[in-house]
């Protein structure tokens, strides 16, 4: 069972939560608040000096670098004095606080990194080619002209108010008086107050930042009002799909979120932490702890910040949950994945299986893959008679390869294909455009210049567990795998042909030109497979891309069950993430998984307010009794639950979603919201999607372990399994051989 350290009760009744230095309230010490010590940016710094009962701010100073700071101290209630440090030299300062005393005086020093809030800290050297944010997108916050080419733009400070029946918030000058139609709201800590917003947006790290809450008493820019902030901090991670090079299209609406603004929470947003933006989880993680360092110093520490966001959104706090401890306290993932690189594993399989199965159907028109839901046998990923395709005309019958995640392939993989806006056609030919490229600092180059890959099929047996169904046949099964191939290199890759570049005149909707098949996709002899390149693997375990499952927060992972409409955030991943939990530690206790039924023909109900309900209460708890478990102040909301079209609760209990990572009978929820899986569960892998490379097995061992069950093999069939996998199959029990063992 998780549980709260000795040195961290301390630090949680010293500070609140989400704190990065821990610290002993009997001794005299001096910490940074508003970010960790050695990740300060912007030239100043929130700290508390922590002292003994009585001392009162006239009795300590503060130094940095040996000169005597002007500081005004604000007492706190657990024996520490807070200040905001300013002024900070670039590189190391030494901080010393220094407290009188009957017998003279006595010392404490930290050493303070500071960095320029232009950034980077830690990820590297900056991209380029790198884009600013178009006039149209910069529309959405009304900044100003780029001064450099670092993309800064002048920080702004403006008020917004609701007007009463307005779902918005408009802008509002304080000069000429709070407006007559100003409509209130009530906080989560029971103040009614004008619905006022104080919006504070600029550039940090190069993306645009924002920091938002309710400003009703005060409208001054050089001083925030706090006094209708609950003290609880919001901060909004976006999903999406990019690639880099580019500052980002900010939004309006997460940056002015209605729920946390109206109930006093403070909003932080960055444009940095948006992954249609780009995937480089690195310089993501980097920018959300200067945008928390930017609001802790310039408004104050807040009791707890919980993230929320959905699909990349809910891959960040997972994510950076896991490396950046307490930078979030609590998070409420929607749509959620475990992490983005392990999604590319399965994915990657899509048009290979596709491909192979069009072809099918193409020679024999009552090929099996001719009925729609059964191309789920192969590919994991739910199938639909009834979904329309846009690729065939609109005609029914689709797959969530196709529906989900059909273009994915080529914005990954290929270095011809993908553009950002304002780039130079002869910059678009000069730059790899892949996500694999974003992030060349982490995965690195091969010996042809490209950046390295982690993708890798060699063993994989496509359709293992429909062959031992008895779904597909012996030779069917033999036919897949020997023509299915893999991916060529990059550096072999040939630029998109229509529908993903329009002014080509050739179709290819697979993607096959890029491809490892076989002559004349005959299987004789078998087509090629792909293999990871270990450096990649080894880089993106290390660099933290990979969620592995060591977090240790309140988390809330909610979504709508979408598995009809063949949405790319299949149900089965927020299991995937509680398995590697598990595989971590033995215990998982700290995340709740909550499912929402959804219907195309009507709206469907949000349960995140609900969620934000019961992490206040968890947090609460938390603080109120910090020598106990995560699990232990679990309220007795915070449970495995599922709910229906209007919100209403089916069922919660630690059972409810019993049968999928144990071997109980199904629950309530599983039985109601039945899951699918992905090409690589259905090869033999495990729910967690996150073994890059297999460990191979000969065809022999494979058949003394059982793996094709009760399917009695040919002397023919072992000897083409031979053929096809010469190097051998993969045995998924071994876990990923490229993994970091330490």
């Amino acid at each position: 069972m998780k549980s709260l350290s000795t040195t961290l009760i301390v630090s949680l009744l010293a500070i609140g939560c989400g704190e990065f230095v821990v610290v002993n309230l009997n001794s005299f010490q001096i910490q940074v608040v508003s970010s960790p010590e050695e990740y300060v940016s912007g030239d100043a710094a929130r700290i508390e000096v922590h002292v003994p009962d009585g001392v009162i701010g006239d009795s300590v100073s503060i130094r940095v670098n040996d000169e005597v700071q002007d500081i005004e101290f604000i007492p706190t209630e657990s024996n520490s004095l807070e200040a905001v440090l300013k002024g900070l030299s670039m590189g190391q300062n030494t901080v010393t606080a220094r407290m009188a005393n009957g017998k003279g005086y006595q010392e404490t020093s930290i050493i303070v990194t500071n960095h320029s809030s232009v950034g980077p800290m830690f990820s590297g050297p900056a991209q380029t080619p790198f884009m600013c944010t178009s006039e149209n997108h910069k529309a959405h916050t009304g900044l100003g002209d780029v001064l450099d080419d670092n993309c800064s733009m002048e920080t702004v400070v403006s008020f917004l108010y609701k007007p009463q029946g307005v779902d918005d918030l408009v802008d509002f000058d304080p000069a000429l008086g709070i407006p007559s139609d100003v409509d209130q709201t009530v906080t989560l800590d029971g103040k009614t107050v004008d619905y006022i917003v104080r919006w504070e947006r600029g550039t940090i790290n190069r993306f645009i930042y924002s920091i938002a809450l309710l400003s009703p008493s005060e409208q001054i820019v050089d001083s925030p009002d706090l006094s209708a902030w609950n003290e609880r901090l919001i901060y909004y991670f976006q999903g999406g799909v990019g690639i880099g090079r580019y500052q980002g299209n900010p939004n309006r609406q997460r940056m002015l979120y209605d729920y946390g603004l109206a109930n006093g929470y403070a909003v932080i947003y960055s444009t940095g932490t948006r992954t249609s933006t780009h995937y480089d989880l690195e310089v993501g993680g980097e920018t959300a702890i200067m945008t928390k360092d930017r609001f802790v110093t310039a408004y104050g520490k807040p009791m707890y910040t919980v993230g929320v966001g959905g699909s990349g959104g809910g891959i960040q706090q997972y994510v950076y949950g896991q490396n950046h401890e307490g930078l979030l306290d609590a998070g409420i993932p929607q749509y959620s994945y475990p992490d983005m690189v392990t999604q590319t594993i399965h994915v990657g399989d899509c048009e290979l299986l596709e491909r192979y199965m069009d072809t099918e159907v193409l020679l024999n028109p009552d090929s099996k893959w001719a009925t729609w839901s059964n191309r789920q046998w192969l590919e994991g990923l739910n199938a639909s008679n009834s979904v329309l395709n846009p690729f065939t005309g609109n005609q029914p019958g689709s797959t969530e390869c196709i529906k989900g995640w059909r273009g994915l392939t080529p914005l990954t993989f290929n270095p011809h294909y993908g553009t950002a806006p304002g780039i130079s056609q002869e910059e678009q030919v000069a730059v790899e455009w892949t996500h694999y490229a974003d992030l060349e600092q982490i995965y690195g180059t091969d010996e042809h210049g490209y950046a390295r890959r982690t993708w890798d099929n060699k063993g994989v047996q496509y359709g293992l567990q429909a062959l031992r169904d008895q779904r597909i046949t012996m030779p069917e099964f033999l036919d897949l795998n020997a023509r299915a191939g893999g991916w060529k290199p990059a550096h072999e890759s040939v630029q998109e042909a229509q529908p993903y570049i329009d002014s080509a005149t050739e179709l290819d909707i697979h993607s096959a030109r890029n491809m490892t098949l076989s002559p004349d996709d005959s299987g004789y002899p078998a087509a090629p497979r792909t293999t990871a390149d270990p450096e990649a693997v080894r880089a993106a375990y290390e660099n933290g891309l990979v969620f592995t499952g060591e977090l240790d927060i309140p988390l809330i992972d909610w979504r709508h069950y979408l598995e009809a409409e063949l949405d790319m955030h299949n149900a089965h991943q927020s299991f995937s993430s509680r398995q590697r939990m598990l595989n971590h530690d033995g215990d998982a206790s700290n995340q709740v998984v909550w499912f929402t039924d959804a219907s195309t023909e009507s709206a469907r109900f949000d349960q995140t307010p609900m969620a934000f309900e019961v992490i206040d209460k968890w947090m609460e708890n938390i603080l109120a009794n910090p020598g106990s478990s995560v699990h232990d102040n679990k309220p007795e909301r915070a449970v495995d639950s599922c709910f229906d079209l209007e919100g209403n609760l089916i069922y919660a209990g630690g059972d409810a979603w019993s049968g999928i990572l144990d071997s109980e009978a199904p629950g309530t929820c599983t039985e109601k919201f039945p899951l699918y899986s992905t090409s690589r569960i259905v090869a033999g892998g495990p729910i967690t999607g996150d073994i890059f490379k297999c460990a191979l097995q000969s065809v022999e061992d494979a058949i003394k372990q059982g793996v094709y069950g009760s399917i009695e093999l040919s002397s023919e069939d072992k000897n083409r399994l031979q053929e096809i996998f010469p190097e051998g199959v993969c045995d998924y029990s071994q876990g990923d051989i490229y993994k970091p063992t330490s």
